[in-house]
Order: structure tokens, then sequence, then C-alpha cells
């Protein structure tokens, strides 16, 4: 997530949030999710369970992409955009892009909300929930290189 949101904040002024009804997520921590995997290979408890995982924090999309705003100082414009008009964004990224800004599958879920597991599933023992918060520290910790999406990103640059 922070790699193309970093990414999109440095190219363009005016960043599209998903739809025109704000839905939440709770973003996730690699090392969290890490923590949970393996424990899921050592762990007797999680024999033969299916458990869901989500970050301990619930914000709004918007929030989450102010957050790494901030943290990389960048301030665009943020617009509520119709689906309608971000579906045509997703598509055309899939087609023109090497790794989509945005693709229809990501678009699905941030317009649906990821803050629980459909259909609904046990959850990770107490000890092993999430705990890293998406802080500024916490973003600037896992961001890549600074810098704009640019020719290289697209299909047809040479490599």
């Amino acid at each position: 997530m922070l790699d193309h949101l970093s990414h999109a904040l440095y190219t363009f002024p005016v960043f599209g949030l998903v739809g025109m009804k704000e839905r939440p997520v709770r973003p996730l921590a690699v090392e969290d999710l890490v923590m949970a995997m393996i424990a899921s290979f050592t762990d007797a408890r999680l024999a033969n369970r299916t458990v869901s995982i989500a970050g301990p924090e619930e914000m709004m999309l918007s929030e989450a992409v102010r957050r790494v705003g901030e943290v990389i100082e960048r301030h665009p414009l943020y617009v509520r955009t119709p689906l309608a008009i971000q579906n045509l964004i997703a598509w055309v990224a899939e087609l023109t892009m090497k790794i989509p800004l945005l693709s229809l599958a990501q678009l699905k879920i941030l317009s649906e909300g990821i803050v629980e597991a459909l259909p609904p599933c046990e959850t990770l023992p107490q000890d092993l929930l999430p705990t890293t918060r998406f802080s500024a520290a916490q973003i600037q910790k896992r961001l890549p290189e600074p810098g704009p999406f640019g020719c290289s990103d697209l299909r047809c640059a040479r490599t």
C-alpha cells in the first residue's frame, strides 16, 4: 500500500478518494502478518483453523492516505471520485502499467471497506493480535525510495 500510495502522492496534484461514500480500512504491518504466519506453522492453537487478520487501528481510507501524505510532505487536493471514474482509471492502469497504480481487484476491495473477514472467521489468539499502529514512524520505516511514477513504470518502457 505504501509503495503505490507514496508514488501517487509524489506524481499527482489531485488524489481521487475511492467512491462517494467513505469506507474504513485497517492497515496491517508486514511484521505483524509475518508473526502470525510463523505462528500458524508452530502454534498448535492455530492448527486447522482459518483466522482473520487486520491491523489494530480502524480508520477511513482518506485518513490513511493523509497520514502518508503528511510523512512525505505532500498535500494534494483530495477529491471523492465516483466508482465509475475509478474503474476507468484502474482499467487504464492495468492496460498500461507493469504494476498498476490501481487494479480493478484493489478498487473492489477498497470500495467495500476492509475491516472484517467475510464470511466471519475466528480471530487470532489475544497474544498474536497485531499491535503495530499506522503511525508516522511506521509509515516512514516502510516507505520506498521517494519519487513519482515515471515512464519506466509503463508496459511499453524498454528495460
